[in-house]
């Protein structure tokens, strides 16, 4: 065989892998509904509702943070967070989270606040939070 023949053949299988890594990391996006059914990782894009009680007590447990939000169907579920509660939440105009269900609880791996700006009215700040590791 051929040294560019092999040299080819090489090249495509890597780039297999290439793809296959990069879509075996990709995450899709869901509902709360959607996290119930599987049990892998999806992003839930929604509202947080600020009618109900934030709750977040660091003198008790600082990496403990739960809230209610509203996913874009209208579903609401309680929010788990292992971690500090990220700052400026309270003024976030959408949160995409990433996490799985746990029965009726939704806990979030991480957080993404997209929230508006103080300098510019038009222009959204977006802030990410991620989740602390438990220790062993």
């Amino acid at each position: 065989m051929k040294k560019s023949a092999i040299f080819g053949l090489v090249v495509i299988a890597i780039a297999i892998a290439v793809i296959i890594s990069v879509y075996s990391n990709s995450s899709t996006y869901g509902s709360f509904s959607d996290a119930q059914k599987t049990t892998s990782e999806l992003h839930i894009v929604g509202h947080l509702n600020t009618t109900k009680k934030l709750y977040y007590d660091a003198t008790r447990d600082a990496n403990y943070f739960s809230f209610y939000m509203k996913d874009n169907k209208g579903e609401e579920r309680k929010v788990v967070f292992t971690g500090t509660k990220p700052e400026d939440f309270e003024r976030s105009e959408q949160l995409v989270l990433t996490g799985t269900m746990v029965g009726q609880e939704f806990h979030a791996s991480k957080i993404l606040m997209k929230c508006p700006s103080k300098y510019t009215q038009d222009k959204l700040e977006i802030t990410e939070v991620k989740a602390t590791q438990a220790s062993i």
